[in-house]
């Protein structure tokens, strides 16, 4: 062993630097690569390590280093273009390495885990099984609902996830079911969807074609295409019909999709189409199930990896393609600690991998159509619907002068029973969950606020709850006022359950389905009212954004937004551009089959010239204004910020901290930047917390970048930066 040789390791720790120590004793120095796990001693405790490189030299005094303990991995966990990458996201987005390494990896390899994948237990039918009557089980319901499952299945076997999605306490009727033959269980490695026989893919139009033959003709290497598509123009065709062409050349394609409850529904598709080992990473899986997939991808064995936000970082053994769907979602930043945006990396990683990316959106954000202004991007337009279905005239409801019933205007309801009456479906948005936003004393004008936060306790009337949706403060409803002890409390404003309890009393005999966070919170909840919407069930489905983004819904008619100017006046810059792409995503769930569709938009203010805009020419127009005005204002995307969060218990050190932060900076501007701040948060107070912020504006980016770089080190040694938590957050979704 040399006894110049030092170990450069990340550690999951806040400090932004890696850690030098000896080699383990008696290791081979020459068995060590960049990329494996190390346990090492760190303080008081042993620490899983990632070495990040190897060198003949360390500024820390010999008699100081420790030994590393073991090596844990005979091959790199993360592989020399994944380290790089994230080496590069570590310095851009200014995070400390070891914090930025460790969120690529599994959480049980974060913890020191063997990385090995496991045996997944099958559930089959026998040929007693599949030749059985589900009825002559009829005195055992739940043993009748799992054999029919089972023969609804293309292969006659599910695996434990599959039961979860939709049965409850499935375990002890299936081992009946295996005790009287007619099921089999056996076991396979790997978490992987099981084969199926391929569906044909449906005859694409001209556009569609067209747009897969320019992603699989063009030459070899790494292009950035922008699939510009309106809703129901078929761009999830598309990308199947890309992928295809990349598993025929032996390649993997990993998808990105901004929520977790779109995976289910894209695997659904994914599977029907393609007979080959696909699996998904989410934060809804199980760790074990999370290590077996990454792992499955790591080695090949995955064909095709569909995942949300951080799935960018899984490990590929023949990359092929990226593919990010509703690119414009801000679910993709990550607004906690390593604050990365998962599109502007994987545009990155494609380029580093030599790979196509394409970006597909019926509402591109404004940063992807300015890449395609400026030759970054190349655009791919689907400007029809397919099936030659026809986008729905969208209509504004002016509820001013107007009575109202819950929020809902006679004239929404009078269309809501026209639709009912064909047997269509109705959509209805509402981006407020709970039963009220506001709870208050008619007598003395006391009204509910959260004791931790700037903001009021939303009302939760079917649990008799005070609930706050920003630190999650949990109380009682009072039997009274706490002020005047009056008991006429009233509550003011309408969320998505006060809308279904004023639906039920207008169409006491229609199916309603509510779906927000509050009625998808078990597993597989999700999905099991999406499989009742796509068989009929649920006439009115009432909703939040989980709603917008994605989901086909044929028989959807009607489409109706309750409330359309909270996004009209918001305080962010990006308030409009996201009420718009909500609006168009929201507009685009009706009409996509043979049935025309219909849109109400309910708004206080019709003529708001924004919103005239957009329902008079659509997202492309107003997304052109905005655009010019975002020019004009210097502001993303032409221009970069940054933002200098702080928050701590007291109310002045804050601001002290950023006002020190604001003369380290100010002290190295250049021509071209400036320092807007510090202020305090729009939300001061939350979760007992004071805050405050300051905005770094530049007119390029790399000016931004060589500031941040000369000042955060200043900034971390600041004496006030010890009495408050702070952090840096580069290009931010929203300056809130």
């Amino acid at each position: 062993m040399s006894s110049d040789c030092y170990l450069r390791i990340a550690i999951s720790s806040p400090l932004r630097q890696h850690f030098d120590y000896l080699p383990p004793r008696n290791c081979d120095i020459g068995s060590l690569t960049a990329g494996i796990r190390v346990e090492v001693p760190f303080g008081r405790r042993q620490e899983t390590g990632i070495l990040l490189s190897i060198s003949n030299h360390t500024d820390v005094p010999k008699d100081k280093l420790r030994h590393a303990t073991r090596v844990l991995d005979d091959t790199p966990m993360l592989d020399g273009e994944i380290l790089s990458l994230l080496q590069w996201a570590s310095q851009y987005y200014q995070h400390a390495i070891g914090e930025v390494m460790f969120s690529a990896l599994p959480v049980l390899l974060r913890q020191g885990a063997t990385a090995e994948a496991r045996s997944v237990t099958f559930w089959q039918l026998t040929d007693s099984g599949i030749k059985s009557d589900p009825a002559s089980l009829a005195r055992a319901p739940k043993q009748v609902a799992l054999l029919q499952h089972l023969q609804d299945t293309e292969r006659h076997e599910l695996t434990a996830d599959d039961f979860n999605a939709q049965h409850e306490n499935w375990r002890s009727p299936i081992k009946r079911l295996v005790e009287k033959g007619l099921v089999t269980t056996h076991e396979r490695r790997g978490l992987l969807a099981a084969e199926t026989d391929s569906d044909q893919a449906p005859a694409l139009n001209d556009a569609q074609q067209a747009a897969i033959n320019a992603v699989c003709e063009s030459k070899p290497g790494f292009t950035s295409w922008l699939l510009d598509g309106v809703t129901g123009s078929g761009k999830t065709e598309v990308y199947l019909g890309i992928i295809e062409h990349i598993l025929a050349s032996g390649l993997q394609a990993l998808v990105l999709v901004p929520e977790i409850s779109l995976t289910p529904q894209t695997l659904q598709r994914f599977r029907k189409r393609f007979s080959v080992p696909l699996v998904m990473l989410h934060s809804g899986l199980s760790q074990r199930e999370r290590l077996d997939a990454w792992l499955a991808a790591k080695s090949g064995e995955a064909r095709i990896i569909i995942g949300t936000r951080s799935a960018l970082f899984t490990p590929l053994a023949q990359p092929g393609v990226i593919i990010i769907d509703e690119e414009h979602d801000a679910s993709f930043k990550q607004h906690e600690g390593f604050r990365y945006h998962a599109r502007d990396l994987a545009v990155l990683r494609a380029q580093r991998l030599g790979i196509p990316i394409v970006l597909g959106s019926a509402t591109p954000s404004l940063e992807s159509l300015a890449n395609v202004e400026q030759g970054r991007y190349r655009e791919l337009r689907l400007n029809q619907r397919i099936n030659s279905a026809e986008l729905p005239p969208i209509q504004t409801i002016d509820l001013r002068a107007q009575p109202l019933d819950e929020g809902l205007s006679r004239s929404l309801l009078e269309t809501i029973a026209i639709h009912l009456e064909r047997n269509d479906q109705v959509l209805l948005f509402l981006n407020r969950r709970g039963y009220a936003p506001t709870l208050c004393c008619h007598d003395c004008g006391w009204i509910a606020d959260c004791p931790r936060c700037d903001a009021r306790l939303t009302l939760h009337a079917a649990s008799q709850r005070l609930r706050c949706h920003h630190c999650s403060t949990d109380q009682s409803l009072p039997p009274h006022c706490p002020e005047c002890g009056s008991t006429a409390l009233r509550a003011l404003g309408q969320g998505t359950e006060r809308i279904e309890q004023a639906l039920q009393q207008d169409f006491p005999d229609t199916d309603i389905l509510r779906i927000d966070r509050d009625t998808t919170r078990r597993k597989g909840a999700m999905q099991a009212m999406l499989d009742s919407i796509h068989r009929g069930g649920g006439k009115i489905l009432l909703g939040t954004q989980m709603l917008a983004k994605g989901h086909d819904f044929p028989n959807v008619t009607l489409v109706a937004i309750l409330d359309a100017d909270q996004g009209l006046f918001g305080a962010d810059f990006r308030a409009s551009e996201t009420m718009a792409q909500l609006i168009t995503q929201v507009a685009g769930r009706a009409g996509r089959a043979e049935k025309p569709g219909h849109v109400l938009v309910q708004t206080y203010h019709p003529e708001h010239p924004l919103l005239q805009s957009l329902l008079q020419h659509g997202y492309p127009a107003f997304a052109r204004q905005a655009m010019t005005e975002r020019r004009e204002a210097c502001m993303p995307p032409y221009a970069s910020l940054a933002m200098l969060r702080a928050e701590a218990g007291q109310k002045m050190l804050p601001m002290q901290f950023l006002s020190a932060a604001y003369q380290v900076c100010k002290t190295h501007l250049s021509p071209g930047i400036e320092l807007l701040g510090p202020v305090p948060a729009p939300m001061e107070r939350r979760a007992g917390r004071f805050r405050a912020q300051l905005l770094l504006q530049a007119d390029k980016r790399g000016q931004l970048q060589q500031l941040l770089h000369t000042c955060i080190p200043l900034i971390e040694a600041l004496p006030e930066a010890r009495k408050v938590r702070w952090s840096i957050d580069v290009d931010p979704v929203n300056t809130l």
